[in-house]
């Protein structure tokens, strides 16, 4: 323990004083902004309704119609390096991405409001202990208390109503999720990872590097040469290959966000 102070002006909502120590930890984790990779997902919710089904549609047909009338190129790899950017593209302009999750959705600009004004009025009482600044204050807390109370209920509420509407409309990913978010809680984020010895990688540079060469190792595979390939008769008659038109209305009769068989 290096130092022990109290902090009288300290919005803690208590009547005893905030006070703060400084401890000094054993296993620090020293944490670089300056190589930290920002990861962004594509709201592919919007693909199961029609209109966002459409405008997707349209907008990668405009661009691979752009492509068409252009000079065909001999490089395999910057053919691929043009149909990957333009999907991308076509994704995040008809899709768009998610938005971060809030760890207090509810938490509005009128809490704020309201925790600012109980802020001064305490630092107003700490300035001037009057009967007066006294009452203020109370009244003050007792409206945002009541406030806070209130807005944390109307969410509930409503995540309720929604968990209750996916249930009805079958959507069982979300309604899972729903409940995940209810059971875990906040639960912050911990980027860190093992390197070859056990220990801690905290740095997203070595993190991403450790990453690197674990995918290399494992999927570094030998090229197997001379495999003979065998026709086996069979007594069964031969069936053609499905068409097009079948393939697509065998995936339209699938269920969402299930696997075709038992595991």
């Amino acid at each position: 323990m290096l130092d022990v102070r109290s902090f009288r002006a300290a919005d803690y909502e208590t009547d005893p004083y905030l006070v703060v120590a400084k401890l000094r930890e054993r296993l620090t984790v020293s944490k670089q902004t300056t190589h930290r990779v920002h990861m962004v997902r594509l709201n592919l919710k919007k693909l199961s309704k029609v209109e966002g089904k459409e405008q997707y549609c349209v907008k990668i047909s405009n661009r691979f119609t752009v492509l068409e009338n252009l000079e065909t190129e001999v490089d395999v790899n910057k053919t691929w390096e043009t149909i990957r950017d333009n999907i991308k593209m076509s994704a995040k302009e008809s899709l768009g991405y998610y938005e971060p999750k809030k760890h207090k959705p509810w938490f509005d600009e009128g809490c704020s409001d309201l925790l600012d004004h109980r802020k001064q009025a305490k630092l107003q009482w700490l300035q001037d202990p009057s009967q007066l600044n006294g009452d203020n204050l109370s009244n003050i807390r007792r409206e945002a208390s009541r406030h806070f109370r209130n807005k944390k209920r109307e969410y509930l509420k409503d995540k309720i109503d929604e968990l209750a509407m996916n249930s009805k409309n079958k959507n069982i990913r979300d309604l899972y999720r729903g409940i995940n978010d209810f059971k875990k809680g906040y639960q912050p984020g911990s980027n860190l990872a093992k390197d070859e010895n056990g220990d801690l990688l905290a740095d997203s540079h070595n993190i991403f590097n450790r990453w690197r060469n674990y995918y290399s190792q494992l999927l570094s595979v030998h090229r197997v040469s001379n495999i003979r390939q065998t026709e086996i008769p069979t007594a069964e008659p031969l069936v053609p290959d499905p068409s097009p038109f079948e393939v697509e209305s065998a995936i339209a009769k699938l269920k969402r966000y299930k696997s075709t068989s038992s595991d």
